[in-house]
């Protein structure tokens, strides 16, 4: 199994100014390697095949898709809710999460990685509680990424705190440069500038 990115895009299609395949291309050349379809309101052929044409836009540099909370689409992975049912026959699954009670539950039933969220304030889901703050990274038992008001400017403390990277939707999905957010959150989550 491949090592795991250091950032994960999440899409959101309402958020994005452009045609999600769109800023996903954008990514993928400002060096995302990456991308989780959510998009879970799609009817389902639909989705499949959106997930279709992000995987040949990954799969061109190496990259991975995982598709939130639909094993049957065919992917590198799958992106579980909290209260969703851990899948049989996936190789790589990731799960979100809210607290360290959620971290313990998703690595006791062998996910891959999983996301905290909130970390920082957020526009993309207000009222989903508290942020929790890079501190709460740092006791992950699994690969842990940081989602939740992720920038350029605080993507590094995150790493600091022990975060495997950070998962970002709403910076990304609403930039007018995708290409440019991505390298500059690649940059600062890896030290390189």
């Amino acid at each position: 199994m491949s090592p795991l990115p250091t950032l994960l895009v999440f899409t959101d299609r309402t958020q994005a100014t452009r045609p999600v395949t769109d800023v996903v291309r954008a990514a993928v050349a400002g060096g995302a390697r990456a991308v989780v379809l959510r998009e879970k309101d799609l009817p389902h052929v639909e989705r499949a095949m959106l997930a279709a044409e992000l995987a040949h836009l990954l799969a061109a540099v190496g990259g991975l898709l995982f598709v939130a909370s639909d094993p049957s689409i065919a992917a590198d992975g799958v992106h579980l809710a909290g209260g969703d049912a851990f899948p049989s026959a996936v190789e790589r699954v990731g799960r979100s999460c809210h607290t360290a009670d959620d971290l313990l539950r998703a690595a006791r039933q062998g996910c891959t990685y999983a996301t905290l969220s909130p970390i920082f304030p957020t526009p993309s889901k207000p009222g989903y509680g508290p942020p929790l703050g890079p501190p709460a990274l740092s006791a992950a038992p699994l690969p842990v990424y940081a989602l939740g008001g992720i920038t350029a400017a605080n993507a590094g403390a995150c790493r600091r705190a022990g975060a495997a990277g950070v998962a970002v939707m709403g910076a990304i999905m609403r930039a007018a440069r995708p290409d440019r957010v991505v390298a500059d959150l690649l940059a600062a989550v890896t030290g390189e500038t």
